[in-house]
């Protein structure tokens, strides 16, 4: 009989801390999910990144090419190659409008049709830089974008998952007249001292056996339905979940002061119990 008594017992509190196991590690995978999708998206953005540079390199390495051709162009002499005429012998003085030559050497050079190459090859090179770097800047500006949505629904995703693990406890007294005013619930605060002796206080008795205040955690004693429960190194703030035999869910402990061999906090259970729902649910299933 003592060994079922002490399974019953315990088998509230490991089904509480199994669903809150399973919350958190819901949680933990979904804040995974977000993390490895934003990695994704970073070596995405670093691939394109490398891609780029190497087309930018690439023109870069034309445009080179293109200005050495302008250079050798422009280095080379100019194919005036028909100063015969000026080594024959005349008597007669060349007349003065000859020496314009040289000029209309230099414009048949600028009409020349590879130079027109030349300026269209260097103009289509400039208008593709252009376009790629349109291209990198949009692409990375669609990137951060992506990444600092996914951060922002990452954070929400987690506080959301904080406040619902951590909505329902109160810190301070203001905070529990706040839940208290919901109306789903029964609240009753306490103060115990340090003692061997138990205190009812709700639903069930407590009994304070050691509290260390520089870690803040404690030890404590219950009785419930009958049976004595031990609860050792609770931490400030941490719920403990107590299942009863006339309750429809659990009862909720929650220490939120620690002094030196005191202990401040509330008890929070359900509005109705088991037999009164059973009964204002029983007139309204029998027929008339």
């Amino acid at each position: 009989m003592e060994d079922r008594h002490e399974q019953s017992s315990w088998t509230a509190p490991l089904w509480s801390l199994v669903v809150l196991g399973i919350i958190l590690c819901c949680t933990i995978a979904l804040g995974g999910y977000f993390l490895v999708r934003e990695h994704k998206q970073a070596e995405d953005l670093a691939a394109n990144n490398l891609k780029l540079a190497a087309t930018l390199s690439q023109v870069q390495s034309q445009l080179g090419a293109v200005s050495d051709k302008l250079n050798a162009l422009a280095a080379a002499p100019t194919p005036a190659a028909v100063p015969a005429p000026e080594e024959r012998p005349s008597a007669m003085p060349e007349p003065r409008h000859v020496k314009a030559k040289p000029r209309m050497t230099a414009r048949r050079a600028t009409e020349d049709p590879r130079w027109k190459q030349v300026q269209e090859q260097l103009s289509d090179q400039q208008k593709q830089l252009a376009s790629t770097r349109e291209e990198v800047e949009k692409t990375r500006t669609d990137l951060q974008g992506s990444l600092s949505s996914t951060r922002e629904e990452l954070n929400g995703s987690i506080t959301r998952s904080h406040d619902e693990l951590s909505g329902s406890i109160a810190r301070t007294h203001e905070e529990l007249v706040t839940l208290e005013k919901r109306g789903e619930r029964s609240y009753f605060e306490f103060q115990l001292d340090k003692s061997k002796d138990f205190q009812r206080v709700g639903p069930i008795s407590l009994s304070l056996r050691k509290v260390d205040f520089k870690k803040k955690h404690y030890d404590l004693a219950m009785m419930v339905d009958d049976f004595q429960l031990q609860k050792k190194s609770v931490n400030l703030f941490e719920p403990i979940w107590i299942t009863l035999s006339d309750r429809p869910q659990p009862v909720e402990l929650v220490v939120n002061e620690i002094h030196k061999d005191e202990i401040k906090g509330y008890i929070s259970e359900p509005k109705y119990k088991k037999s009164e729902l059973a009964a204002a649910a029983a007139p309204a299933g029998k027929p008339q």
